[in-house]
């Protein structure tokens, strides 16, 4: 084997081991070996350029200084390839205004209304005449303190000027009826649940490998349809009632949870109410606007021989609903990595939820019809005997039965 192949199986052998600059340096030292003309057959045996073996013999012969953190250069300071944004110094610009086309760019960006992936990043910015790699551009991002970001449930729209007074004045009705002895519920509808074999967010622990089968498409199964779990909480007493109903979510429906609720429970815990107090939202089958909800409220009046005081919360303050993070909150949490495979195993997750601080809640199905889009007269809403208070009567106010 002659001296050049020599020089080109050593090279070769120690490529996977060394680092640039050690590399430069090994081939400097065969060059210098070889005297006259070693820098030309060295770079053809082994690849590396003739400049590379010029620098690493002027190396040797002035060796790079140390880092503070005792480790030498590969380079000198200044080598290498220039860092993207010197080489183009527009790239930076030109994609925050992809990223941000509705802060400091032109709405009608191409990307203003897609998906903003790395790829399609680099594909805008490559036809802008920047060349660059999705690799880059996600290196890019980072750099200026972007990262991938999910959506966050903070905004709850217009904040009602009186909010924070409707807040006070709940609570200020709520400690005088629970003061003297009155019932006060909190009531709402939870989420509509697809009753089958349909993933339910969670984990629940079971035999390692033996997960529990589901469906993969949540399309609404015709004979199950939907569980409409509407909910009663009895703020004195911490305890719930949940009825599953299996047709429409609507006044009627809400009212008679409220119904057997009171019969159920209620008329035991408080057999000498004069008053029965209600929080609920201020939209949905118990909204503030609702005619049958207020209509069917005075049938239950009636009924009952209660009077009725109802306040609703301001618009967009559901979350501050009582029943939400007292019973809603873990009944949810209950039946997490359950699929609902029908109403009787609703009901029975529903009745099983208990808490630390001693919530108890009872649940049944309410299999009842109740009919969509009925009407309530001019002359039926005006027999209803209603109340107004005088802070925001549209919130708060009172049905009396009729005598």
């Amino acid at each position: 084997m002659d001296s050049d192949a020599l020089i080109a199986a050593r090279h070769h052998a120690l490529e996977g081991v060394l680092d640039e600059r050690q590399r430069r340096l090994h081939a400097a030292v065969e060059a210098k070996v070889l005297g006259h003309g070693g820098v030309k057959r060295v770079s053809l045996a082994t690849g590396v350029a003739r400049g590379s073996i010029l620098a690493g013999i002027k190396e040797l012969e002035s060796p790079l200084q140390t880092l503070k953190d005792g480790t030498r250069r590969v380079r000198r300071p200044g080598a290498g390839r220039k860092k993207l944004v010197e080489q183009d110094p527009g790239v930076r610009e030109a994609l925050e205004r992809l990223v941000e086309p509705a802060a400091r760019g032109d709405p009608q960006s191409p990307l203003r209304w897609t998906c903003k992936s790395l790829m399609q990043l680099a594909r805008e910015l490559s036809a802008q005449g920047h060349a660059i790699s999705h690799v880059s551009v996600g290196v890019l991002l980072k750099d200026m303190g972007y990262s991938l970001q999910g959506n966050r449930k903070t905004l709850e729209g217009a904040s009602h000027p009186d909010r924070n007074a409707q807040f006070e004045y709940i609570n200020d009705k709520t400690y005088a009826a629970l003061s003297a002895g009155q019932p006060v519920i909190s009531v709402d509808t939870k989420k509509k649940e697809l009753v089958g074999r349909y993933k339910n967010g969670g984990k629940e622990w079971m035999p390692q490998g033996e997960p529990e089968q589901v469906k993969v498409h949540d399309f609404v199964d015709e004979e199950l349809g939907r569980a409409n779990p509407y909910g009663v909480y009895d703020v004195a007493s911490n305890t719930g009632w949940v009825s599953v109903g299996t047709d429409h979510d609507t006044a009627s429906f809400a009212v008679a949870t409220i119904r057997r609720w009171w019969f159920a429970m209620g008329q035991i815990a408080y057999p000498g109410a004069k008053e029965l107090m209600i929080m609920a939202d201020g939209g949905g089958s118990n909204g503030s606007r609702v005619r049958l909800w207020k209509l069917e409220l005075q049938r239950l009046a009636d009924e009952l021989a209660l009077t009725i005081r109802v306040s609703h919360f301001p618009p967009g303050t559901s979350k501050w609903n009582k029943i939400e993070h007292r019973l809603f909150s873990y009944i949810s949490l209950n039946w997490r990595g359950q699929p609902l495979v029908s109403h009787e195993v609703i009901v029975n997750l529903i009745a099983a939820t208990t808490t630390r601080k001693g919530l108890k809640v009872r649940a049944e199905i309410d299999d009842a019809h109740y009919e969509k889009g009925i009407k309530v007269s001019d002359t039926e809403f005006a027999a209803i005997r209603i109340a107004r208070d005088d802070f925001h009567g549209e919130w708060n106010y009172v049905i009396s039965p009729n005598q």
